[in-house]
């Protein structure tokens, strides 16, 4: 599959650990491809008809692959509002995640489905951006993350909830700062 242009400079600008990700999602298509996620989505779905487990197998690679996308703009408008210092420990949080091999659903076993949480918790994190006085990205990420977490079930998508939680309670002292300078622009 060929780069998208857009996405790769991006990701080229954007460093971190977003090559990595990107890297983990190449090798997690690899493994297993969308046949193990179609497999997954089956059993999450078992009311679904063959065409629309393909249809939901594609739109779960889809929001796979916009991760390292929603991940570098999330950065980048850290850096253009003045508000890396508090973004960064955030979005760490969600990367770290994301790199672990073994976590809810393990990549390492699992292949494509197994970046589903990761993808969720990333969505999540960002999410939490947003409860601010002003939108963060102006960006609906709230069909993506329901749509995963129908996948998943209730339990691992409330685990995931509580560790983005955390990641918030984790930076809350500087939460109040963010929104204040979202809120008065420089």
């Amino acid at each position: 599959m060929e780069s998208i242009p857009e996405r790769d400079d991006v990701i080229a600008s954007a460093g971190g650990s977003i090559p990595d990700i990107v890297a983990i999602i190449d090798s997690a298509k690899a493994r297993g491809g969308v046949d193990a996620l179609e497999r997954f989505v089956a059993k999450a779905l078992p009311e679904a008809e063959e065409f629309e487990v393909r249809e939901a197998a594609s739109v779960a690679v889809e929001i796979i692959e916009s991760i390292p996308i929603f991940l570098a703009r999330a950065r980048q408008a850290g850096r253009e509002r003045g508000l890396i210092s508090v973004v960064t420990p955030l979005l760490d949080h969600a990367e770290r995640y994301f790199l672990q091999p073994m976590d809810l659903i393990p990549e390492m076993t699992q292949g494509l489905p197994g970046l589903l949480d990761d993808s969720y918790l990333v969505i999540r994190v960002i999410e939490n951006l947003d409860k601010g006085p002003e939108e963060y990205l102006d960006w609906d990420l709230d069909y993506p993350a329901r749509f995963l977490a129908r996948l998943m079930g209730p339990a691992i998508t409330q685990r995931l909830d509580k560790i983005a939680d955390q990641a918030m309670s984790e930076v809350s002292s500087q939460l109040e700062e963010l929104w204040a300078k979202m809120s008065h622009p420089a």
